[in-house]
């Protein structure tokens, strides 16, 4: 059963510690702001501790005002914000300012046009400028506060995947029902059952379940995994079609949510005695991921962890490495916290650097032909003694006889 709950009230220091993060992030990269808009779900929770449909107004000089159209009273019983106000369109909102600013920062990345559109006729200025980069900054560095949740999910991750799974194994079984029970028992452990992402048009569905080649099959999701899926109208989950079979590698790469909080963990079982070749591809993979995890320490620039380990992989190995054939990604890992894909990105050119208690999914991964992905990854937080895993670390290739 899920260990005692957490409250998932956001409290008052913690949201004016955020929207202090926010200003000071928006002063960073864009001195000259003078307004912004707020509007994606997910940016309303992480500021005011409620999902309503609405706009969080937040002036340079005055305080922030939340106006929620549906759910308002609901966001009164779960937030703690200070200011929440009513609106029946977006005139309300606007009503509160005396003069219309020049240029209004949005989430240029996740607002439709059309939803633009609704509020421009009410917000009519010259430009509207991108708030997703100091968003993405503020959000990156986590507080106790969410440390805590993501430490409880991490745990509910570790004991599935590297204590539970192994004994779901069954042969015959297809990959949708070893994920279905999976998924169950993530769920009784505690998991909220809701995976976010910040891609644009991107879904997903606890992750990739799949069993030998399938692992390999080109996936929409900007990563490095293939999966078959339930089919091309759902390209998620697991197929019901491939089943377990004696020598298949089984790869798991899912999400884990506690309280809007995300943890991301692969394994990778192996049925039967796997070949040295298999071994020593996920041993290499393993070690890339020490190393980078090693290098998680403030003050090192996310682009540095990708050079310095990506960078001096050995001719031959970089083939299928981060993805297979034509999908191969060009990062080793990525921030996560309120959505799976957040910042920062450990790629070539992200010359940012990094930042205590910033959370970090490292995910080392190489295909090999007619076999499967192999691989590991697990959820780190950035610490002066470098990462530590908040999801455990399955480092072998840990055989199983189903």
């Amino acid at each position: 059963m899920p260990e005692s709950a957490i409250s998932p009230f956001v409290p008052r220091a913690e949201l004016d510690w955020r929207l202090h993060r926010l200003r000071a992030a928006l002063a960073a990269t864009s001195p000259e702001w003078q307004l912004a808009a707020v509007m994606h779900p997910v940016n309303l929770y992480y500021l005011t501790g409620a999902m309503p449909n609405g706009v969080l107004l937040i002036p340079r000089d005055g305080e922030a005002v939340l106006f929620a159209r549906r759910a308002y009273s609901r966001a009164l019983e779960e937030s703690a914000f200070p200011d929440i106000r009513p609106m029946r369109s977006f005139r309300d909102a606007a009503a509160i300012l005396g003069s219309m600013p020049a240029t209004i920062h949005i989430e240029r990345e996740a607002v439709p046009v059309a939803h633009l559109e609704r509020f421009a006729k009410y917000f009519p200025a010259q430009e509207f400028a991108g708030l997703d980069r100091a968003m993405g900054s503020a959000r990156a560095v986590k507080s106790a506060f969410e440390l805590e949740l993501m430490t409880r999910c991490g745990a509910i991750h570790r004991q599935v995947f590297e204590e539970t799974a192994p004994q779901l194994l069954r042969y015959g079984m297809s990959e949708a029902e070893f994920a279905t029970d999976v998924l169950a028992a993530m769920l009784t452990a505690g998991h909220d059952g809701v995976c976010r992402i910040a891609m644009f048009g991107g879904e997903l569905f606890m992750g990739s379940v799949c069993f030998g080649e399938n692992s390999l099959v080109a996936n929409p999701f900007d990563g490095p995994d293939g999966v078959r899926g339930l089919g091309p109208g759902v390209p998620l989950f697991g197929s019901r079609e491939r089943r377990l079979r004696p020598g298949d590698l089984v790869f798991m790469d899912c999400g884990c949510c506690v309280a809007g909080y995300h943890t991301d963990k692969t394994v990778v079982y192996s049925c039967g005695e796997p070949t040295a070749a298999v071994r020593a591809a996920q041993a290499r993979c393993v070690a890339v991921q020490d190393a980078a995890a090693a290098l998680l320490r403030p003050g090192v620039l996310a682009s540095a962890v990708y050079e310095r380990t990506v960078g001096v992989l050995e001719e031959g190995f970089g083939d299928h490495f981060m993805g297979y054939g034509g999908q191969g990604v060009r990062f080793l890992g990525h921030g996560i916290g309120l959505q799976i894909d957040e910042l920062p990105v450990l790629a070539k050119g992200f010359d940012v650097p990094l930042e205590a208690n910033m959370t970090i999914a490292l995910e080392p991964k190489k295909g090999l032909p007619g076999i499967g992905m192999v691989g590991i990854e697990d959820t780190f937080v950035v610490t002066s003694d470098g990462g530590r895993s908040l999801t455990g670390g399955l480092a072998g290739l840990r055989v199983v006889e189903p």
